[in-house]
């Protein structure tokens, strides 16, 4: 297994995308020398953006979570998250009626923002559905995960509406050894329950990865062959940048660790085109 420095890596593109979980930072927080490496990153002229899956705050609210932990870097308009394709979406898809949302208040901002009005999934009576245009999925918490859960597969078996899942994420974690069920995981519970087909955003999806390749290109022109996808997941980060046609960096600070690296990529064949112990080494 070939593992290559990280600058060495990045000074071949003009654009990076970063994952940010197992990436830039884990749960203690943001990895020593990130900081750094953005700074560096940025003085030889290379753009870098955050690509994330992450619906559960707004890029505004993301941004300020970097900025208490020492990135003041990563500001708003570096933020590109699924969250934000699902906005698009509801946009130009729900014109009228309740948007119900499973997550916390913050979450809602997507939601609110293209001027629709929305319910949280606990405030939802089952004998008043007729108003409500679609369902969306956005954060694990904010809501009873017993009375609510089974409120939305009754909803949904009440009324044919588009459920919207804003984080394809499975599980998140909690500590090194400990993980959570993500959005993902909820919607994956819910589908075949309702019987229903979800509309899910986010990595490893296209949608995501071009819809960050126009928000580029919407600043300065580039092409695929000079923008690089750093993940720490081959599922997700890796496979989703090879499917797009960008070049992809895998990285040993996350989910994927160097004692299994070669085993993971040969048994999933997915394939990055780089691999580094982290983006500081």
């Amino acid at each position: 297994m070939n593992i290559q420095l990280f600058k060495e890596v990045a000074n071949r593109y003009k654009v990076v995308f970063f994952d940010s979980y197992g990436v830039l930072r884990n749960y203690q927080g943001v990895y020593p020398g990130v900081r750094e490496m953005l700074q560096s990153i940025e003085k030889d002229g290379i753009d870098y953006y955050v690509l994330t899956n992450d619906a559960s705050r707004s890029p505004q609210q993301l941004a300020e979570s970097f900025y208490t932990k020492g990135l003041p870097e990563i500001t708003e308009d570096k933020i590109i998250s699924s969250g934000m394709i699902a906005k698009d979406y509801l946009e130009h898809k729900i014109n009228s009626g309740k948007v119900v949302y499973m997550g916390t208040e913050q979450s809602a901002h997507y939601i609110e923002t293209v001027g629709l009005q929305t319910i949280s999934i606990s405030e939802v009576d089952l004998n008043d559905v007729e108003e409500i245009s679609a369902l969306v999925l956005l954060d694990d918490e904010g809501f009873d995960w017993n009375l609510d859960l089974t409120k939305a597969v009754n909803l949904l078996r009440k009324k044919s509406m588009p459920v919207i899942v804003a984080n394809t994420d499975t599980t998140y974690p909690r500590s090194k050894e400990e993980v959570s069920i993500a959005v993902g995981g909820i919607a994956d519970l819910l589908e075949p329950l309702s019987q229903k087909t979800f509309i899910r955003f986010g990595k490893p999806d296209s949608q995501i990865f071009n819809f960050a390749y126009m928000y580029v290109n919407g600043i300065k022109p580039i092409e695929k062959k000079e923008v690089l996808m750093v993940g720490d997941t081959l599922k997700t980060d890796i496979i989703g940048g090879n499917k797009f046609g960008i070049d992809t960096c895998l990285v040993l600070s996350g989910n994927v660790q160097a004692k299994n690296a070669e085993l993971l990529i040969a048994s999933t064949g997915i394939i990055p085109d780089y691999i580094c112990s982290s983006v500081t080494t």
